[in-house]
């Protein structure tokens, strides 16, 4: 079977969920995992994968870089998180594949904020994947009006296909 050839492989992970925790881990980042779960593929979740010792910053740059593809779930405090940005960029400058998921936020709504904390090059690197996820065709969902289950399913048989696609051109450069 296909996903079986596609978790063959020696990445650490399938996809890596990239979420704002206040507003989407006890939603959208933790169905997708667990329907991501179920089809034998291997997502990477924070609060699912990581377990007590692990260094955060070691496990989650290690986990994007061995990922193949990652989602995005932007939400209304996404960019108030440094990790959510600093896990976009580390998507963007390894050239992964990211699959934006738009929740109860437009693209055009995503800020990076200076708050004093960063870096001016952090700031820069922080901006630039944000543009380049924003110009990335994705999903949307308002969860006042949308359907949790359509939005899972939705993004799940993305990510599958993406995964196919790579599967795909790898073989083709063998």
């Amino acid at each position: 079977m296909l996903q079986r050839r596609i978790m063959s492989s020696r990445q650490s992970c399938d996809v890596f969920i990239n979420h704002r925790g206040i507003d989407t881990k006890r939603t959208v980042a933790t169905l997708l995992y667990d329907h991501l779960t179920m089809l034998n593929m291997r997502p990477f979740l924070d609060n699912k994968t990581m377990k007590p010792g692990d260094k955060l910053f070691d496990k989650i740059d290690s986990a994007i870089r061995g990922c193949k593809i990652g989602v995005a779930v932007f939400s209304p405090h996404y960019c108030e998180s440094y990790f959510c940005l600093h896990e976009l960029a580390l998507f963007m400058e390894s050239n992964k594949k990211v699959i934006p998921i738009f929740c109860d936020v437009k693209p055009s709504q995503l800020r990076v904020v200076d708050n004093g904390s960063c870096s001016q090059n952090e700031l820069q690197r922080f901006n630039r994947a944000l543009e380049e996820a924003k110009y990335t065709v994705g999903l949307s969902f308002d969860s006042l009006k949308g359907n949790w289950s359509e939005v899972v399913t939705s993004a799940s048989d993305i990510v599958i296909k993406s995964l196919i696609e790579l599967e795909n051109e790898r073989k083709v450069r063998q």
